[in-house]
């Protein structure tokens, strides 16, 4: 028999628009786990399984989805629509990724802001927010891993957490800093890949503009008529979708002090059980947005709206995420083998290993005591914990869950269902 009999039977291309609607449908429903177990169910499914596209080109993709800000495995589920079936595959791509999650976060939304304040689901979410440190703590070390490589990746770590913690300076100044760092430090290539042939520049700005309108013509019109939130909710999470470097983790201390120490939106018990409902979903981490904006909202104008601003919420998350794929996706060979960007994106991504060590410890010092005040020494802005104010059971069940997670590597759902079920039970035994 021929080598070429051998070989497993090309698959159809372009494939079929019902076909590619199960491929990303499927992935969506089941894209639990965070951005790591996304991206390799995406390359056993569309590379290894359906050989869509190739192993160079699916890390080509990764490599310039990690440049970007935004959620990595949703901009590389809209490349590879792209790539199969132009602007309207990258839409169906990025859509069904984002989709089932949306709606189960909707769901829970609701559920939450009706039924959080019975003794019962708080005792529940106190359970929850005790493992979301342990979860946020493997967060870290996982991410360490990866990004401390050196003794300057090291130093530029330990800077950026203490920027956060002691100093208090906004997250978009810690990463632009650190970006600016890498930046200059990267030598320069002696050559770069040729720019794309054809009309790809034409087709760039094109999608640049649309896209840009997309976004931003909504945003001036809620701006400009819609109530003060949503006006408010609107340009905060547009300001998100532009700093979301490094991860949902890397952003997330960001946005948790200002919805909570700054806007007032949430309590920070509220911010937590968000995540928490977050982490048990399907899609991108940051989903957990669209938790913040509906209960935000619901608190002052009810169900109607909630959900108004959970769907502006989405808008202004993953608009810009279709604006950054179809604007540079001709380009992606020549941007994956710029030195200078490739240094930026190693120095944003070990500050963010510093931006999540201050996220743990702000979320621990929170669940573990019930007081915190803060501590002002010229430009040192700390919080303290009150020792009298210690809470066992939260921090019990914080080191059971981070034991289950990194000793025993359990699964995440079923760590966060034991966490709450023992926090239930421990608050009302007699």
């Amino acid at each position: 028999m021929s080598e070429t009999a051998n070989r497993p039977a090309a698959p159809a291309w372009p494939p079929a628009w019902p076909v590619v609607f199960r491929a990303f449908g499927r992935i969506g429903l089941l894209s639990f786990g965070g951005p790591a177990a996304q991206i390799a169910l995406m390359h056993r499914e569309l590379v290894e399984q359906r050989q869509w596209v190739t192993e160079a080109e699916y890390l080509s993709a990764l490599s310039f989805c990690m440049l970007l800000p935004g959620p990595e495995a949703m901009q590389l589920a809209t490349w590879i629509g792209w790539r199969l079936k132009g602007v309207r595959g990258g839409l169906l791509a990025g859509l069904l990724f984002v989709a089932p999650g949306a709606v189960v976060v909707l769901a829970l939304s609701w559920l939450y802001a009706t039924l959080g304040q019975v003794p019962q689901v708080a005792a529940l979410f106190t359970g929850v927010q005790a493992a979301v440190v342990a979860v946020v703590v493997e967060a870290l070390l996982r991410v360490s891993r990866r990004a401390l490589k050196s003794r300057e990746h090291r130093a530029i770590a330990g800077l950026a957490f203490l920027a956060l913690f002691a100093f208090a300076l906004p997250f978009p100044v810690v990463i632009g800093a650190a970006g600016l760092w890498g930046f200059l430090r990267a030598r320069r290539a002696n050559a770069m890949p040729p720019p794309p042939q054809g009309n790809a520049l034409a087709e760039s700005l094109r999608a640049a503009l649309v896209w840009a309108a997309v976004w931003l013509l909504p945003l001036a019109g809620v701006v400009l008529w819609a109530p003060a939130l949503y006006a408010d909710i609107a340009v905060f999470f547009s300001k998100l979708a532009v700093v979301t470097f490094g991860g949902a983790y890397a952003v997330l201390a960001w946005m948790a002090q200002a919805v909570v120490e700054q806007k007032h939106w949430l309590s920070l018990t509220q911010m937590m059980d968000g995540l928490g409902l977050a982490e048990t979903t399907p899609g991108p981490l940051i989903l957990v947005t669209e938790f913040v904006g509906f209960v935000a909202a619901f608190q002052r104008h009810g169900p109607a709206g909630g959900l108004a601003a959970a769907g502006l919420t989405l808008w202004m998350t993953f608009a810009p995420c279709f604006l950054w794929i179809f604007a540079g996706a001709p380009w992606i060979a020549r941007l994956t083998h710029a030195p200078r960007l490739a240094g930026a994106l190693a120095a944003i991504t070990a500050a963010v290993v510093g931006v999540i060590a201050n996220l743990s410890l702000w979320f621990a010092l929170h669940v573990v005591f019930a007081q915190l005040s803060r501590l002002d020494l010229g430009p040192l802005h700390l919080i303290w914990p009150d020792l009298t104010s210690l809470r066992p059971l939260p921090g019990l069940i914080g080191l059971a869950a981070a034991w289950a997670l990194l000793r025993r590597h359990w699964n995440l759902p079923l760590v966060l269902a034991l966490a709450a079920l023992t926090s239930a039970v421990l608050t009302h035994l007699p």
